[in-house]
Order: structure tokens, then C-alpha cells, then sequence
């Protein structure tokens, strides 16, 4: 049953700083090859610009480097892309061992990783970044109290208008794929307004102890009837899955809560 769940590394990832070695200046790192071996998929992020570091010419072929890097790891694959960049490291560009990381999603680690061995990333808080959230706290903090209770911040994703009632938080189970699938990170809206009919939520359910089984993501439907001039109650409220090898169930009006409104996939 798929809630959302505190930051936690599930995944194994493998990198390697990318550092320029430029005439008459110490060694630098400049950029930063993710990859992860069990989908043979890289994630990249370099400098945005080189002008301050190397001569023009220079500054020229690394402003290049990224795109072809990228050109790269779709033509070979990121595990061959980290052998070739090993074997083809020139005076100008190299790159360090191979290092282990544990990853929870690597747009996350990748910013971290860029942060430590590149140059610090400014965090905008709802202006660039958007906060990652604990189960607990994302069910828990409304408000002022949503910034202090974040785990961390991570970049919102692009083109995405940004307000305080967005969060991250990991999805966890089978049960909303293919279109959320297991131990992705995904955006939320807390306290959703208007209709629910047909939304994909964040439903704390009562009564229910176990934090992994209180918390789920559901499409939520429901029936009404009608009571009276202009007062209908409903009939039946159900949560749904996505993923038909699951089956639906039914809920009462005051066995549950809505949190959040699911709104993408971030990764």
C-alpha cells in the first residue's frame, strides 16, 4: 500500500567529479557524472559557465563538455560512458575514482553531490526549492510551520509556479503504477481545494497505527444522493488504485482525511 515516506536511501549509485586542470590554477571540480547501474542511466550537472576559470578558448570546448556528455550516455550507456571518460581523461579534463553513494532519488543526491564538489547551490525556499518532507510532517505542518519541519530542499521542477503549500515526498508500493511507480519522488499540494472526484490524494486513514499502512495514495471517487433541497450526503466513497492488480475498497466520511493533492512525478 503506497504512502509517502521519510528521505531514505534504496537505491546503489556510482560517481565521479569531473575537474579541469587549467594553466596556472589548482585543480578544479566542475561538474559531476551520477549514474544508476541498475537501469544504466546517467544524471548530469556541470558548471553553467567557465568564463571565470579559463581563458576563452578554453572555456569554449568545457561550455561544450555537458551536451556531449550527454550525447554520450544516450549513444553508449552511462556504465560505458564512465569507462570511456577514465580512459580519456586529457591533461585539461579529469575525473576522480569511482565512488559508491546511497541514493533515495538521484535528482536529490545529484544536487548534494554538485553542492560538495562543485560549488555550493543557493537554496530559494519556494523560490527555487521546494521542501522534502517526512510522512509525519507532511500530514502534521500547515503553514509557517511547513519551512522548519522540511528534511531537506530539493530543485522544484522547471516552468513550475511555486507556493508554500507544495512539497516532496517518496511514494512507496506497486499500487499507483505505471503512472506512479514504486520509491519515486513525487510534488504534492497540501489541503487541495474544490472537487475531489477523480484526484490522485494523500489519504491519512484513522484508526490505523502503522504509519506505512495510515498514510496512502489513492484516486479518490465518490457517490452522492440526495437528501433534501440542496443537501445531498454520499452514498459510498472510494479509494482506488491504479495499477489493476490491486483492488479498490471503500471508506467512510470520518475514517479519513485528506493531506495532499498528488500532483507529478518528479522523478
Amino acid at each position: 500500500m503506497p504512502g509517502v515516506v521519510s528521505i531514505q536511501a534504496r537505491r546503489a549509485g556510482t560517481y565521479l567529479v569531473l575537474e579541469a586542470v587549467l594553466p596556472e590554477r589548482a585543480p578544479c571540480g566542475i561538474g559531476i557524472v551520477l549514474v544508476d547501474p541498475a537501469n544504466d542511466r546517467a544524471w548530469l550537472r556541470l558548471r553553467p559557465g567557465f568564463e571565470d576559470i579559463a581563458a576563452p578558448e578554453d572555456a569554449e570546448v568545457l561550455d561544450a563538455l555537458e551536451e556531449h556528455l550527454r550525447e554520450c550516455a544516450r549513444e553508449m550507456g552511462a556504465l560505458a560512458l564512465m569507462d570511456w571518460l577514465e580512459d580519456s581523461a586529457s591533461n585539461v579534463l579529469r575525473v576522480s575514482e569511482r565512488r559508491a553513494v546511497e541514493v533515495d532519488a538521484f535528482t536529490r543526491v545529484l544536487e548534494r553531490l554538485y553542492s560538495e564538489h562543485v560549488e555550493s547551490v543557493a537554496v530559494a525556499p519556494f523560490r527555487t526549492h521546494v521542501p522534502l518532507f517526512s510522512l509525519k510532517a507532511a500530514a502534521g505542518g500547515l503553514g509557517e510551520e511547513l519551512e522548519s519541519l522540511a528534511e531537506d530542499w530539493i530543485p522544484a521542477p522547471e516552468g513550475m509556479r511555486l507556493a508554500k503549500d507544495l512539497f516532496a515526498g517518496h511514494v512507496v508500493g506497486r499500487s499507483m503504477e505505471p503512472r506512479i511507480p514504486d520509491g519515486s519522488l513525487n510534488l504534492f499540494r497540501l489541503n487541495p481545494q474544490g472537487s475531489r472526484q477523480g484526484k490522485i490524494l494523500l489519504i491519512e486513514r484513522f484508526g490505523v497505527l502503522d504509519e506505512t499502512a495510515r498514510y496512502t495514495v489513492k484516486r479518490y471517487t465518490s457517490r452522492k444522493r440526495q437528501t433534501g433541497e440542496d443537501q445531498w450526503e454520499h452514498e459510498r466513497i472510494r479509494l482506488e488504485p491504479l495499477n489493476p492488480e490491486f483492488e479498490p475498497w471503500d471508506v467512510e466520511p470520518d475514517g479519513f482525511a485528506v493531506v495532499a493533492e498528488w500532483l507529478r512525478v518528479i522523478e
